[in-house]
């Protein structure tokens, strides 16, 4: 990128889930000028041209909240979203920004949205397990090579996810009612959740939210009350939580052994940025991920979870100054808080 005053730089990152996205304008010194939210951007979900349009609808707000005219494009964007794992598909994504929105940015960088949450916390990489509406994980490693885990949506995978506990107790509840199987708990605090989310009176009212007006987002909205459960002590929301941490472990185990020796080998382990909404409930997912990590003899030695204080979007937009070769100021020590530190015991 030729010599440019920093204040007179501007670089937008856009990080998109399934139910909901952030976008970010940073200038040229480093300095956040600008955050705003807005709704899903899967291309898959909601079509492409209905995507390139709310990024467009996105960054405009974030630019006139940055004080930017909406005449100035960006210098560079990176978008981060769910739905954006093939090239081609990114390629379309990217041809029709260019297409159709003059004003938005001299140039993009599209990827995953597994990619930006490593990039916000170093250079070398590392690995993300997102566990929000959906699941999914990434590695990378310090050559550049990528291997993913899981992000096969609701009917191939989301273990671990709001949406796959949600899932979970649904299941569990009818299967008892249906005499298919013995619960592992008594469920009279998670059918009373049910009724009153769904606001349903009976079993059957349910089938709409499952599948004529099934909104993958609302169903994992049940998540939330669920979690209220395992607050207030109740043995089948701790059970499911618990299996969820399993979930998650076995997304780090697939991934870990394919790990660098240089990453293992940090004073933190190999680091794990966790992002979604279910770390949140960590202390309830904790048992079971160590136990799964604690049992399988393939699992690192040494790890460390990490949450970010940043947003996520900050990541995307280091890979779009990246992207320009534009060197912009950060420190990736202040974008990150420690939330739980694995050391793998040597056997007795």
């Amino acid at each position: 990128m030729e010599n440019t005053a920093k204040d007179n730089v501007f670089i937008g990152g856009v990080e998109g889930g399934a139910s909901s996205s952030t976008a970010v304008i940073y200038d040229g010194s480093g300095k956040l000028l600008s955050e705003c939210t807005g709704p899903s951007l899967n291309h898959w979900i909601i079509g492409m041209e209905e995507c390139q349009k709310r990024i467009n609808d996105l960054i405009q707000d974030a630019k006139q909240k940055a004080d930017i005219p909406p005449e100035r494009s960006l210098n560079s964007l990176g978008l981060s979203l769910s739905g954006c794992e093939q090239e081609s598909t990114n390629n379309d994504l990217k041809t029709g920004l260019i297409e159709k929105f003059d004003n938005l940015s001299k140039a993009y960088f599209v990827c995953s949205d597994t990619i930006a949450p490593v990039a916000s916390v170093s250079d070398e990489g590392g690995m993300v397990i997102i566990s929000g509406t959906g699941s999914n994980a990434l590695l990378r490693n310090p050559d550049g090579t990528v291997h993913q885990s899981g992000g096969w949506g609701h009917l191939l995978g989301d273990e671990g996810s709001a949406y796959w506990i949600s899932w979970k107790a649904i299941k569990i509840v009818y299967d008892e009612q249906d005499d298919l199987q013995t619960p592992p708990a008594d469920t009279s605090y998670v059918w009373k959740a049910i009724q009153n989310y769904f606001k349903i009176s009976s079993r059957f009212d349910i089938l709409p939210h499952m599948y004529s007006s099934f909104n993958k987002s609302n169903v994992a909205g049940l998540c939330q009350h669920l979690a209220q459960g395992a607050e207030e002590g109740d043995a089948l929301c701790l059970w499911i939580f618990r299996e969820a941490g399993i979930s998650l472990a076995k997304f780090l185990i697939a991934l870990g052994k394919k790990s660098h020796k240089s990453l293992t080998e940090k004073d933190l382990g190999l680091p794990i940025v966790c992002v979604g909404s279910v770390w949140k409930s960590w202390k309830f997912l904790e048992s079971g991920f160590k136990h799964e990590m604690d049992t399988n003899p393939l699992a690192v030695k040494k790890c460390s979870l990490i949450r970010l204080k940043v947003q996520v979007a900050t990541g995307a937009v280091y890979l779009a100054a990246k992207n320009i070769d534009f060197d912009l100021p950060r420190t990736y020590e202040n974008n990150y808080t420690l939330l739980y530190k694995y050391i793998k015991k040597k056997p007795l």
